[in-house]
C-alpha cells in the first residue's frame, strides 16, 4: 500500500473544544489509537481559544489511517475526562490530514486516483537509465564509443528513457562521484562500461563498491598481481545497488557488452539479487573469453 508524504503539514486541529482538567497523555492516547499510530507519534502541542492543536510526528501516512476517521476521533475524545466537543465540533488540518473531515467515499475516490498517479510516476521513475563510458582512449577520441549505443538500443526497445552521462576519465572518485549524482537527478538504472580491469588505472568497480560496499563483483579471470601491467588479481564486473538503484558496470569490449545485454535486459525484468544477477553476467563474459582463448590458440 502506498504511504502519502504529509509534505510537513503535520498539524490535527479540534475546535470547538473545550479542557477542564483533561490529561493531555490520554488525548494523545485516544487520537494514536484510531488512527493506528504508536503513542510516541500523537503529541498535543496547544490548547487556545477553544481551539486544541495536536501534532502527527512522522512524515507520511497510509489512506486506511485517515479515511472515515472524523466521527471516531471525535467520539474516542469525547470519552476521555475533561474533554467536551459539541455537534459543531469539526477536525481540521492544511494537508493531507484534512482528508479526515472529508466525505468518506469522495476521500476514498480522490485517494486512489492519487495512489494510481504515484504508481505511473515510480513506473516512469523505475525506467530513467544513465549510461556512462570510461577510459582515456575514449575521451580521447582515439576510439568510437559503440557500447552508449548498443545499450542505450536494448534498453529503449523495452521502454526505459536513456541518457549518456558522458565519457569519464580513469578516476575512482570522479566515477564514484558522477554516479551518484545521477541516482539523486532520479535515474534508477546507471550502466558503465571500461574500467573493470587488472590495470592501476581500472577503477569502475572500486567506485561502485564506494557507493555499495556490498556490491556482487565476481572475476571474469584471475592474474598474478605484479606480472606485468596487472597490479590487480584479475578482471571483475560489478552490480551494486545505491538509494534504490541499480548499477551494473560491463567491461569496455563491445562485443563482450553486446553479448551481455539480453542478460541484462532479463534480470532487469525478474529482478534477481545482485550476487545472482552479476554471476550469469560473469558466467557469459567468461564463456566469451574462453572462446576467444581457443580461438586463439588454433
Amino acid at each position: 500500500m502506498i504511504e502519502f508524504d504529509l509534505l510537513k503539514k503535520n498539524e490535527l486541529k479540534f475546535r470547538p473544544i473545550t479542557l477542564e482538567g483533561a490529561d493531555l497523555n490520554l488525548i494523545a492516547a485516544a487520537v494514536a489509537e484510531v488512527m493506528q499510530l504508536e503513542l510516541s507519534e500523537v503529541l498535543v502541542t496547544d490548547y487556545l481559544d477553544n481551539v486544541m492543536t495536536l501534532d502527527i510526528l512522522r512524515s507520511t501516512i497510509y489512506p486506511h489511517q485517515i479515511l472515515a476517521k472524523k466521527a471516531p476521533l471525535l467520539a474516542a475524545l469525547a470519552s476521555v475526562p475533561g474533554v467536551h466537543i459539541t455537534e459543531q465540533t469539526g477536525v481540521f488540518s492544511e494537508g493531507m490530514l484534512g482528508w479526515i473531515a472529508a466525505n468518506a467515499d469522495d476521500a476514498a475516490e480522490a485517494l486512489e486516483n492519487a495512489e494510481i498517479m504515484t504508481a505511473s510516476i515510480r513506473e516512469r521513475l523505475s525506467k530513467r537509465a544513465m549510461i556512462f563510458s570510461t577510459g582515456a582512449e575514449v575521451l580521447k577520441g582515439e576510439i568510437k564509443d559503440t557500447n552508449s549505443i548498443t545499450i542505450a538500443e536494448a534498453l529503449r526497445e523495452q521502454g526505459y528513457t536513456v541518457q549518456f552521462g558522458g565519457t569519464l576519465r580513469d578516476d575512482q572518485e570522479l566515477i564514484a562521484g558522477s554516479l551518484r549524482k545521477a541516482v539523486f537527478e532520479g535515474y534508477s538504472l546507471l550502466i558503465t562500461t571500461g574500467g573493470v580491469g587488472a590495470e592501476s588505472k581500472d577503477c569502475t568497480v572500486e567506485a561502485v563498491l564506494d557507493l555499495d560496499t556490498h556490491a556482487a563483483t565476481p572475476y571474469i579471470c584471475t592474474f598474478t598481481k605484479g606480472h606485468g601491467r596487472h597490479v590487480k588479481d584479475g578482471v571483475r564486473i560489478a552490480v551494486g545497488e545505491f538509494d534504490d538503484a541499480l548499477i551494473i558496470s560491463l567491461p569496455g569490449p563491445n562485443d563482450e557488452v553486446r553479448s551481455s545485454m539480453p542478460l541484462v535486459m532479463e534480470g532487469l525484468s525478474l529482478r534477481p539479487s545482485k550476487q545472482q544477477f552479476a554471476e550469469k553476467l560473469a558466467a557469459n563474459l567468461r564463456d566469451q573469453l574462453r572462446k576467444k582463448m581457443q580461438h586463439h590458440a588454433h
